[in-house]
């Protein structure tokens, strides 16, 4: 796979792009060629001496995808094969905003029904002020549109965060009384809120930011040190289920392994500590994603509230990025397997055996 996740972009390409799956109904298609000798350019010119077309799928065979429209709540449903009721996981990405899909494709070509849910930066979802209200309506609305579909098992769902999605997670496992996860995946985030009063907190208007040598923005510093006043704060305190965090050691994006350091600190004061999984990887960034993708340690990024692009710097390097991708796939599958799957008895006494 070192041949798919060591791509970069080609000469003459605009730069800073990243390279993320749009339509997960349709393969990559990824053309693999061989050449009398070493270039860099005009791949188009010169003469092939060998090349293969291999195809990446994202949805397994049976696996189904449905848009869903269902009250205010915008997303994307994805089932595996058969009738159910499956198992099933709330995936919500960062603050990029839109719907981004093909996690939570793959999530159902691994046995999971998966609901990718769009909250920001997409046409068709209320602008922020409705959406992030103080009682957080509209997520308690998709996990309860997700748990009570009839292909899902009820009370059998996991919430699954990543960035903004992070602190989302765990706001809706503290903040929401009336919905129970069954676990939650953090990914690359912090308990720090980035919504107050039902609106973003001004970030950008802040010398706290910090810029590489070519400009690229590093934000990583915005919220630290981590405000003592509660109300900035998720109360991780309160977690009643499994919780695992996943970080890079190089994320220059957000505090995410400061942040992994007082969440634990602050559930082991409330004797919840051993809910707590963290998984720690040098030398990586902060887009964890599903792996065998490109790495990139910086690319544009849109700001949605004011429409301007900049270049956001994530943090990472190639080989050791691409095997913390690799390695905590792994781990969330096994995971949501061990919190989420009920055994049949039949396993559970033979595996004693």
């Amino acid at each position: 796979m070192g041949l798919l996740w060591s791509m970069k972009l080609a000469p003459g390409s605009r730069p800073e792009m990243r390279l993320r799956k749009k339509d997960v109904t349709v393969p990559y298609s990824v053309t693999i060629s061989v050449y009398d000798e070493w270039i860099s350019s005009d791949f188009d010119k010169a003469a092939v001496l060998a090349s293969i077309v291999l195809e990446r799928f994202y949805m397994a065979p049976g696996t189904t995808r449905l848009e869903v429209k269902e009250g205010r709540i915008i997303g994307t449903m994805f089932f595996p094969p058969g009738p159910g009721p499956f198992a099933a996981v709330l995936d919500m990405w960062g603050s990029g905003g839109g719907l981004v899909e093909y996690r939570a494709a793959l999530l159902a070509s691994r046995g999971f029904a998966t609901l990718a849910l769009a909250y920001t930066g997409h046409k068709e979802v209320p602008r922020s002020h409705d959406t992030f209200g103080s009682n957080l309506f509209y997520f308690e609305e998709a996990f309860n549109a997700l748990n009570n579909h009839p292909k899902v098992a009820k009370g059998r769902v996991a919430l699954l965060g990543l960035s903004l999605g992070f602190t989302l997670a765990l706001l809706m496992a503290t903040d929401i009384p009336n919905i129970h996860p069954k676990c939650l995946i953090c990914i690359s985030g912090s308990h720090y809120k980035l919504i107050q009063e039902g609106t973003f907190v001004e970030l950008f208007q802040t010398d706290k930011i910090k810029y590489a040598e070519d400009g690229a923005m590093i934000w990583r510093n915005i919220p630290l040190p981590f405000p003592d006043d509660p109300k900035w704060i998720v109360q991780v305190d309160k977690i009643r289920c499994p919780l695992m965090l996943i970080f890079g050691e190089d994320d220059q994006n957000w505090p995410a392994p400061e942040s992994a350091i007082e969440i634990q600190k602050m559930m082991k004061a409330a004797g919840n500590d051993h809910l707590l999984t963290a998984i720690s990887y040098p030398q990586t960034g902060h887009l964890i994603e599903p792996p065998y993708s490109p790495h990139f340690r910086q690319s544009k990024f849109k700001l949605h509230d004011t429409n301007k692009t900049v270049s956001v710097l994530w943090g990472g390097e190639a080989k050791p990025h691409s095997d913390a991708q690799e390695d905590s796939w792994k781990k969330i599958l096994a995971f949501l397997e061990k919190h989420l799957v009920l055994q049949h008895p039949a396993a559970i006494v033979q595996s004693k055996l």
